[in-house]
């Protein structure tokens, strides 16, 4: 879970200050293309995270759990740093947007590997009737590094002036979350390998042949997490940074808004334990399809308070949705490469739903003039979510050694 905290407040600090950092990066006047290109540099951050899945992944299969999860979070720390002392445009010109596209890139290659790895770590530890709850320690992490991110941006924009937080006040949580890297790295060294990842290495199961036969489970991943995920990544970022200009009260609701989806996480992992992550699945996007609309509209048009019951409506069904994944993931995937396949599946499934869900919410609304445009978005994606998981049988006995 530490590693995950730390993670994810790098990677998620980025989106709080999306705004501040297309400014610097990026020449344009007009601050709409600023900021659909900073977004676009926040997917790519989820573009890399396919690769790094792969060999990420392969370290996990062949080496261990221990040794991936110890080499991620080292080069996220890195890769950090680098961002955060990252000359602007204005001094090296067009090799500043270059570099900040690289360290992207390295941050998503590095989750690529880190989160899956710990979901599949911290599951196969668990007993099977408690698999949903002790995983979402896993999903924990990351929305305490939100929660991290969100109150850290809130901090800097209330205590800095605008100029002041443009020319360099984001850089601070991107340099300071370095000594909390190493913390992590130094706590990871202490890990012991799982049963399981030991026979995985010796099984040493070629890739592509494994690949193929793991198309199945690859789809229904993204059946799982689409929807859910492109309504978090336009609740808790896209969201937040479209109003924070107008008050720096917007991130404090979104910290108090992620703290309710934190509390989430281990109930949905602990319901789905006896209830069923199928069934709870289901319920959870189809309660996602109804109120994503209404919590839209509230968010982008709303005043504070509005826009706190916005975010309000989906927390609680994104919340317990994340918490219940990890688990039902892992026990879809057979042992011989569930690190690589798994990972393959969650990052290219990330991609193809929160990665872009800012991107994609800006220019539909500023090609549409609608605010709830990203809604339909989201509910397409639902659609596609209960076709995929209404066939599936429930996974809560799958054994995990096979």
């Amino acid at each position: 879970m530490i590693g995950n905290v730390l993670e994810w407040f790098d990677f998620g600090v980025y989106g709080f200050f999306a705004s501040e950092i297309g400014k610097q990066f990026f020449s344009d006047s007009d601050p709409t293309a600023q900021k659909l290109k900073a977004f676009a540099v926040f997917a790519i951050g989820f573009i890399g995270r396919p690769i790094g899945s792969v060999v990420l992944g392969r370290v996990g299969d062949r080496i261990g759990r221990r040794a991936l999860l110890t080499v991620s979070i080292a080069i996220m720390g890195g890769a950090t740093l680098l961002l955060g002392l990252l000359p602007t445009y204005e001094r090296i010109g067009v090799a500043a947007p270059i570099l900040l596209v690289t360290l992207r890139f390295i941050q998503g290659f590095s989750l690529g590997g880190e989160f899956t790895g710990s979901m599949v770590y911290t599951t196969e530890l668990s007993s099977p009737r408690l698999r949903g709850l002790v995983s979402s320690s896993t999903a924990a992490g990351t929305t305490l590094g939100f929660i991290l991110g969100s109150a850290t941006a809130a901090i800097i924009s209330v205590t800095m002036a605008s100029d002041d937080v443009a020319s360099f006040g984001w850089r601070i949580p991107f340099v300071g979350s370095v000594v909390f890297c190493i913390a992590g790295w130094l706590l990871r060294r202490g890990i012991h390998e799982t049963e399981q990842g030991e026979t995985a290495a010796t099984l040493r199961a070629p890739l592509w042949s494994s690949l193929k036969k793991d198309v199945l489970p690859i789809v229904r991943t993204f059946g799982i997490l689409a929807m859910i995920n492109a309504a978090y990544y336009v609740t808790f970022t896209f969201a937040v940074d479209r109003r924070k200009s107008e008050s720096s009260t917007f991130l404090i609701i979104n910290t108090l808004s992620l703290i309710l989806v934190l509390a989430c996480k281990p109930l949905g992992g602990w319901i789905s334990d006896s209830f069923g992550r199928r069934r709870l699945m289901l319920v959870l996007i189809i309660a996602g399809m109804a109120l994503v609309y209404p919590a839209i509209h509230l968010m982008l048009t709303g005043s504070p308070a509005m826009f706190m019951l916005g975010q309000l409506l989906l927390a609680v069904p994104a919340g317990l949705a994340l918490g219940l994944q990890g688990a039902m993931l892992v026990e879809i995937f057979p042992l011989r490469t569930r690190v690589t396949s798994m990972s393959i599946a969650y990052s290219v499934s990330l991609v193809l739903s929160g990665g872009i869900a800012p991107f994609v919410s800006t220019w539909l609304i500023d090609s549409l003039h609608r605010p709830t445009a990203p809604a339909f978005y989201i509910i397409a994606y639902g659609v596609v979510g209960l076709a995929l998981v209404w066939p599936m049988s429930e996974t809560n006995k799958n054994r995990l050694d096979q």
